[in-house]
């Protein structure tokens, strides 16, 4: 758990047993996960309370939230330096038949040139296909 420590260290999150668990649970994952889908794995935990250290991950850049267009938001983990500016920005990939979001990290958001006096407020690029896995 030493890793999972600081890791959250690192972002200024106080260590708990839930925010290791939910931490490990996310680091395990290759593809986005929901609350819904955390709430499945810890059944004896409560929604708020898994909400809430989703919600201190977030505001401490240590996930990112998925809007992919499916009614349910979710997170995955940053890189160890994203900061979550829109130049950090990559691409999701939400495969349609699995309905599975991953996180194509190599892929950035191409930068958006507003017009005078629009500012940027956040970015989300989906985009829609058969991952990998389905494709075989």
């Amino acid at each position: 758990m030493k890793d999972v420590d600081d890791k959250l260290i690192s972002r200024n999150i106080k260590p708990t047993a839930m925010r290791e668990l939910v931490l490990k649970a996310l680091s395990e994952q290759r593809a986005a996960t929901s609350l819904s889908d955390l709430e499945h794995k810890f059944e004896n935990a409560d929604k708020v309370t898994l909400y809430r250290t989703l919600k201190t991950f977030e505001e401490n850049k240590l996930i990112h939230r998925i809007d992919d267009g499916t009614g349910s938001v979710k997170y995955a983990l940053c890189k160890e330096t994203c900061q979550c500016q829109p130049e950090e920005l990559h691409v999701h990939f939400l495969c349609v038949t699995c309905k599975q979001t991953y996180c194509l990290n190599e892929i950035t958001v191409p930068s958006i040139n507003l017009p005078v006096n629009f500012s940027l407020g956040s970015v989300n690029m989906v985009v829609k296909g058969i991952c990998a896995n389905c494709k075989d």
